[in-house]
């Protein structure tokens, strides 16, 4: 029996995934959670299950949430889910410690399919995230600056270029301002821009929104 913990931030998709999971008889969702705090007190210590972790959360997202628990729990397997595309976040998971990556436009089967392979330890690679990591390996595709930002100054660009202001995104993250005005300075120093308005631009430009 795979045992499962669901955390996302939408109770009707937590549902449907329940559901999905629930079909076959060998794989059982033991807990929920609605975000990391949620998280926390519903992961079992000690226990084999796999985790099923959103990337779009409020307070902490899964990316945060995934770096710590990965520290604290490094066998534990964690298969990222998101809306976003795999070029947006699927290697930055894959980098810091998630077991595999899942597009929730994906087929059911799919989500049978990642579960179960995480479960027995090894790594689910999407046919679109094995061609980004070839496309790395044979050097055609070189890492463009963006993706040598960390998670959260990552956050924090894609919060800039939505147009939040400095107070907004302080709020959103639960950080100071003056903090976050020491991601947007490291921000522009890697992407080579010199406003928030270049910002947006070379968002864009890449297709990161």
């Amino acid at each position: 029996m795979i045992r499962v913990v669901l955390c996302d931030d939408h109770a009707i998709v937590r549902r449907g995934l329940h559901q999905i999971l629930s079909e076959l008889g060998n794989i059982e969702v033991v807990a929920e959670a609605a975000n990391y705090r949620e998280l926390r007190n519903v992961l079992p210590r000690g226990a084999h299950v796999v985790l099923l972790l959103d990337i779009d959360m409020p307070g902490k997202n899964g990316m945060d949430a995934l770096e710590i628990i990965h520290k604290e729990f490094p066998n534990l397997p964690v298969l990222m889910l998101s809306l976003y595309p795999e070029d947006q976040y699927a290697v930055r998971a894959l980098r810091s410690g998630a077991m595999g990556y899942l597009n929730k436009n994906s087929a059911p089967e799919k989500l049978i399919e990642a579960v179960t392979q995480v479960a027995s330890g090894k790594k689910f690679i999407s046919p679109e995230v094995s061609q980004l990591l070839a496309d790395r390996v044979s050097e055609r595709m070189p890492d463009a600056p963006h993706e040598l930002l960390s998670n959260r100054e990552f956050q924090v660009l894609r919060l800039i270029a939505s147009g939040k202001r400095l107070s907004e995104i302080a709020e959103a993250l639960s950080i100071s301002p003056k903090t976050v005005s020491v991601y947007r300075a490291r921000i522009l120093e890697k992407l080579g821009v010199k406003n928030n308005v270049e910002v947006a631009h070379y968002v864009t430009q890449h297709g990161i929104m």
